[in-house]
């Protein structure tokens, strides 16, 4: 029996980029008030490309979108003639949008739901805060790649969930949008794997999840299967 169930945040919940995209413009639009020699030289866009430039730089720290950000900003800080320590209230500007989602139609009232009768949590590469986004009184739990250390699909953040929960690995289902992260990571832990296809994306891997759902309405029908 499945007790425990844990959600990607992007592109599961929510479409990501649309997000992403209108906090980068809020950003720039900040900048573009108070420190303008910057946003001469860069464009929202831009900026999001120094976070590349930097995670290539430093993989050490690729996995943490935080990381990235801040030093993105205090790059663009130094070589325009500004303090470094304009990083992190531009980066509050950022992050306050960031968790400004719209979640997919299907989903809160599935979470609602689920939450009756499993212990719900998030497991993220990106972020977001789910407190910020409005998912802090279903989710009893958030393990993201910037405090794990690790991206999925390595097994670090699905071990904090089960070192979280205390239950066996095969008694949680980890459900996410993507082949790779969400399910090759939750299988090699041992978990049961919902893949939401929302796009009706053909299968191409040589693994194989436990279920997959078109969207969070047929979920619980598929965790009952399980």
């Amino acid at each position: 029996m499945i007790k425990v169930i844990t959600f990607d945040l992007d592109d599961t919940l929510w479409s990501v980029w649309p997000v992403i995209a209108a906090a980068e413009r809020r950003l720039h639009d900040w900048l573009e008030l108070r420190y303008p020699r910057i946003t001469a030289a860069h464009t929202p866009e831009s900026l999001r490309l120094l976070c590349r430039d930097i995670a290539r730089e430093q993989p050490g720290i690729a996995h943490d979108k935080t990381r990235l950000r801040l030093s993105a900003l205090r790059q663009a800080a130094r070589e325009h003639g500004y303090a470094e320590e304009l990083a992190e209230p531009a980066f509050e500007v950022f992050y306050a949008a960031r968790n400004e989602v719209t979640f997919y139609p299907d989903v809160l009232a599935v979470l609602e739901d689920l939450a009756r009768d499993h212990t719900l949590g998030a497991l993220s590469n990106g972020n977001a805060d789910i407190h910020r986004c409005g998912l802090g009184e279903l989710f009893r739990f958030h393990f993201h790649a910037g405090g794990v250390g690790r991206e999925k699909p390595d097994r670090a953040m699905f071990e904090a969930a089960l070192a979280r929960t205390g239950v066996s690995p095969g008694e949680i289902a980890h459900v996410g949008d993507d082949p790779y992260h969400d399910v090759k990571g939750a299988l090699d832990a041992g978990f049961r794997a919902v893949w939401v296809n929302r796009t009706n994306a053909a299968w191409t891997e040589t693994f194989q999840p436990d279920a997959v759902i078109p969207d969070l309405t047929a979920l619980r029908a598929a965790i009952e299967t399980l």
